[in-house]
């Protein structure tokens, strides 16, 4: 019996070695195919990426240009005034003073002279508390006048000022003077108060304080108490501001009592 040979039985072995060893090339290739896929999706992601901000930027700059054709719009609506204008309206306005420069005010042109020691008796239009028209110069014809005046009728200084004169009214008379109340009210807050208190005298009603400034007691919107002395012939002999309610009586008599001596 004839052994075969050592090459017919090696040569099988050798082919099934190839064969077995040529298996493992083909995940390989599905490997490489797998990245190629990886790195073309995203080349398509990138490229994605790129023209949606391409897309942004163009909707921003298109937006830009919308706002300035709007602004350029909105400029041609305004028309703004040349320098000649401009210039025109300076002169003009420097040739024509405002009117409160051209005017002066009616009420500094308007505004009396305080009356001082030894002057006369301003004349002025005033309402006694009955409403009667009552011209201011007129109160010395006759004989002196004693002015008294306060701030508001019926408060607790004014009361005490007024009722202290309205007991010693008599005794002014006595001497041939005549007293008033001069303040702001209005007839009727001081015809209450006459009813009120029993003033024998009369009260005269300024409620612009025109009279009252003319013989320096109007402080803005107040009146300062005080009192002044007149004589027959309208002269100003004395005047106290401020004085107090109490003392203002007593110090108007005794200045009366005094011119006889």
């Amino acid at each position: 019996m004839t052994e075969p040979s050592t090459e017919s039985a090696n040569a099988p072995r050798r082919s099934s070695r190839i064969s077995a060893q040529a298996r493992p090339e083909a995940p390989a290739k599905r490997t490489r195919k797998g990245a190629s896929n990886a790195t073309n999706n995203s080349a398509k992601s990138n490229k994605a990426g790129t023209t949606r901000k391409r897309a942004k930027k163009d909707g921003q700059e298109g937006e830009q240009d919308a706002d300035g054709v709007q602004q350029e719009q909105d400029a041609k609506k305004v028309k703004l005034p040349s320098a000649e204008e401009t210039q025109a309206a300076g002169n003009v306005a420097a040739e024509e003073p405002s009117a409160a420069a051209a005017e002066p005010s009616s009420a500094l042109s308007d505004a009396p002279k305080n009356v001082d020691i030894g002057e006369s008796l301003p004349s002025f239009a005033v309402k006694n508390e009955k409403g009667e028209d009552i011209d201011t110069a007129s109160l010395t014809a006759e004989k002196g006048v004693v002015l008294f005046l306060v701030p508001k009728a019926d408060t607790p200084g004014c009361n005490i000022q007024a009722c202290s004169f309205r007991d010693v009214w008599q005794e002014f008379g006595a001497l041939n003077y005549g007293v008033y109340c001069l303040s702001a009210d209005s007839p009727a807050a001081q015809t209450k108060w006459q009813t009120k208190k029993q003033l024998p005298y009369q009260l005269l009603s300024d409620p612009q304080r025109t009279f009252i400034g003319a013989l320096g007691a109007a402080d803005g919107n107040r009146t300062k108490r005080s009192h002044f002395v007149f004589d027959k012939d309208g002269k100003l002999l004395d005047k106290k501001i401020p004085v107090k309610p109490a003392d203002s009586p007593r110090l108007a008599l005794d200045f009366v009592k005094g011119l006889g001596n």
